[in-house]
């Protein structure tokens, strides 16, 4: 055939598959330009080649399902998208893929303060469903620092952690039951909202953190808390030098105290923040740790974790009201748009043994002099996890970025950490599995791929590399 001719077949397939999308779905199909191309993009800097068939606003379970079920039947790729937040090119989307949007499944559909859990739609936002949970006396623990754009169906996807996960946990600790829709479209539950449940294998544990490759989920029952009885004490401290600091970090664990809140970045990433939002100067090369205790023990806390902090070298005060520990917090949680202001950021997420903290850091800036680059830090240092910023002045990484990058991770590994401790592995990260995983496990979790998604539909590309080209695009 000619290439016209292809070109004229490959417009006949996609039609017909649009006319089936439409008579199943109706309206929530969408091939409207701005729609397509925004779907090319998340918030990793990276974008996908080609534009996608369609955008499609699921409603609900039975959309999802109805979309899967066509997708799968005509092997055509599918992504699925929440409010488009991933920073590892998770959740957008090329040339012939579906994007299947759940930010429309957005409803918090009970709240059970007896057994403590709520029911909720992917779509719904972190911080509206805290907020919702505070006004009954209750609260969410996952609380990633963009949790007021982000939803709990992308925290589940990623496993996302946030500055409360130093004592609360991760978003796998406060998973108990998800409804998914498989690549064939049929419709499972997994889990349980009961106190205890260990019935055949864990499914739900192994959705938490899939990044969409094995199921879309469409519901979630999540664990949530009783506000905390007493009160909580806000910490801040300057460190000369980010060494001296992350040491303070690695001491305040070893010393068996455990706050609920413990961020730490470096001189680049606080002067970068103030200048962002138009504060006063930070104190000139100094690095800053943000620590808050909660409960009932919260202020001998604070004064024990002090001590610690001064032991090391850190100037420490103590917030004297409630609007200047919820300044503090603002200026952490400002860090992303502080760094996008720079430019375009990689922001990377490394994890580690949080006694190697200081030696994490050590080789950060050894890549920093190999390449002559400046890379900002933030770290959720309670739990060994750092986020090194890649800034640069080019739409998409360059190869000398890629190698610090690189480098970066065979660090983290050699210190007996991980490649990512909450953002995921999606586009960004995927040629670096194997190193982490091994040969062995690397083929298992293929085969877990396989079997919940023979035809390759459900987020092709993304964690697996072998798996690239198992959707078979249209003729």
């Amino acid at each position: 055939m000619t290439d016209t001719a292809n070109q004229a077949a490959a417009t006949s397939a996609h039609e017909r598959i649009l006319d089936l999308l439409r008579a199943a779905v109706g309206n929530a199909v969408s091939t409207l330009p701005d729609d397509l191309e925004a779907a090319r993009w998340d918030r990793s800097g990276l974008s996908a080649v080609g534009t996608p068939l369609c955008v499609i606003q699921a409603t609900s379970a039975e959309d999802v399902s109805h979309v899967l079920r066509i997708a799968n039947e005509n092997r055509i790729p599918v992504v699925p998208r929440g409010s488009g937040t991933s920073v590892v090119g998770g959740s957008f989307a090329g040339t012939g893929e579906i994007v299947l949007s759940l930010a429309g499944l957005n409803q918090i559909l009970e709240i059970n303060g007896d057994e403590r859990y709520a029911v909720v739609q992917p779509g719904v936002i972190n911080d509206h469903l805290d907020r919702k949970l505070r006004d009954q006396g209750l609260w969410f623990a996952p609380d990633p620092a963009s949790r007021d754009i982000s939803t709990v169906g992308g925290n589940i996807a990623t496993n996302a952690g946030g500055l409360m996960c130093t004592k609360y946990g991760v978003t796998r600790e406060a998973v108990l039951a998800l409804q998914v829709v498989l690549a064939s479209g049929e419709v499972i539950r997994v889990g349980r909202s009961t106190a205890k449940g260990v019935t055949g294998l864990d499914l739900t544990a192994l959705m938490v953190g899939s990044e969409g490759t094995l199921g879309i989920i469409v519901e979630a029952t999540v664990r949530v808390h009783r506000t905390v009885p007493g009160s909580v004490a806000t910490l801040s401290a300057y460190f000369p030098t980010i060494t001296q600091a992350a040491h303070a970090c690695s001491a305040i664990t070893a010393a068996g105290l455990q706050p609920m809140i413990m961020e730490l970045l470096d001189d680049r990433a606080l002067t970068a923040v103030h200048n962002y939002l138009d504060l006063e100067p930070a104190p000139a090369g100094a690095s800053h740790i943000l620590v808050q205790t909660d409960g009932a023990a919260a202020q001998d806390e604070a004064v024990a974790i002090s001590e610690v902090m001064r032991n090391s070298g850190g100037t420490v005060s103590l917030a004297a009201t409630d609007e200047e520990a919820a300044e503090l917090v603002r200026i952490r949680r400002s860090l992303h748009p502080a760094m996008a202001s720079l430019g375009t950021t990689l922001i990377e997420d490394v994890c580690v043994p949080r006694n190697r903290l200081v030696d994490m850091f050590a080789e950060i800036a050894k890549i920093e002099q190999r390449y002559d680059i400046v890379i900002p830090v933030v770290a959720h240092a309670g739990d060994g996890n750092l986020h090194p910023n890649f800034i640069f002045d080019t739409p998409e990484p360059s190869e000398t970025i890629w190698k610090a990058a690189g480098e970066l991770f065979e660090a983290a590994l050699a210190l007996g950490g991980t490649l990512t401790g909450e953002h995921g592995v999606g586009v960004l990260k995927r040629r670096w599995l194997g190193d982490e995983l091994g040969s062995t496990q690397l083929r298992l979790q293929e085969d877990i791929k396989r079997a919940f998604d023979p035809r390759g539909i459900l987020n092709p590309g993304k964690v697996f590399v072998s798996q690239l080209s198992d959707a078979e695009p249209l003729p």
